[in-house]
């Protein structure tokens, strides 16, 4: 019975975090929209701030103000930190890079989670899924090739972003046991929003039109959803055996830059990825349940 219940436990994390992956993916494609007409200070101050609202709204459905109650306010703060460091520095990567380079960077988060769920929540992973993340990191330096010229302050504020990413997925598992979904969504989007608020210049501003809000608010919708799906799916499963999920919208992320953007990877950009994703599906494979014996 203990099996069976772990089963279920895992099969509806997967659905959890494909929906945030999902939705994901549509944060980033309105985000990239976005970025070539608005400042990155303006998108983070408005996503944010949309977000904050769209939660607001549906604090009722989960239990009123009681739902964002917390006995780790210090835990939250450290991962609004994260959050700050993962939205302003991908975003930043997104601007100024094609969308599949920005998404195969940013996609090495599932490796930096895989490695710190066993330094940080001692699950155990084993030495060949230690050597999938050391393969999986190789890939990044075939995709950056160091003096070539394309590791720019883009690619890098990409990688910091996945580490300061990867330290959230970690910290929802730890803290999933104690603290509701609001909760460990709803903080997490404070931080951005209370730094884009300090840098925000007036001068800058640019008044957004009907399409500039309607994308504005389907980023703040998207990463709403986003964010329910990653965190019940990690409060749920070990994140060594979800997170390399996430590459699914490597792939879509890819046909998505291509058809809207007409953007073609180089061959070190695709080689790299599969050696990433390579590297991710063995970590799934090694992470998988044992079967259940009747």
């Amino acid at each position: 019975m203990n099996d069976l219940r772990h089963t279920d436990d895992v099969s509806r994390a997967v659905a959890w975090i494909l929906f945030g992956v999902l939705a994901g993916l549509g944060l980033d494609l309105c985000a990239k929209q976005i970025l070539q007409t608005y400042s990155l200070v303006q998108f983070v101050l408005l996503r944010s701030g949309i977000a904050i609202l769209i939660m607001l709204a549906i604090l009722p459905r989960f239990g009123g103000w009681q739902a964002l109650h917390s006995e780790e306010k210090l835990w939250h703060v450290v991962r609004s930190l994260f959050a700050i460091g993962a939205m302003f520095g991908f975003f930043y990567g997104l601007k100024s890079m094609p969308l599949v380079a920005a998404l195969t960077l940013g996609y090495t988060a599932p490796l930096i989670v895989t490695a710190l769920s066993a330094l940080v929540l001692g699950d155990s992973v084993g030495w060949r899924r230690w050597s999938a993340v050391t393969i999986g990191f190789v890939g990044v330096l075939v995709m950056l090739r160091p003096g070539s010229g394309e590791f720019t302050p883009a690619a890098a504020a990409v990688l910091i972003a996945s580490f300061c990413y990867a330290c959230q997925a970690i910290t929802a598992r730890k803290l999933g046991g104690t603290e509701s979904t609001l909760a460990l969504s709803f903080y997490v989007v404070i931080g951005p929003f209370v730094v884009a608020g300090a840098l925000f210049d007036s001068g800058t501003w640019i008044q957004p039109d009907m399409a500039g809000w309607a994308l504005l608010a389907g980023a703040a919708l998207c990463s709403v959803f986003a964010w329910f799906g990653f965190v019940n799916g990690y409060r749920a499963a070990p994140p060594a055996l979800l997170a390399p999920l996430e590459y699914v919208a490597l792939v879509l992320g890819a046909v998505a830059g291509y058809l809207i953007w007409d953007e073609i990877p180089d061959r070190f950009t695709v080689l790299g990825a599969l050696i990433i994703v390579g590297s991710g599906l063995f970590v799934v494979y090694r992470g998988k349940p044992a079967p259940i014996v009747t």
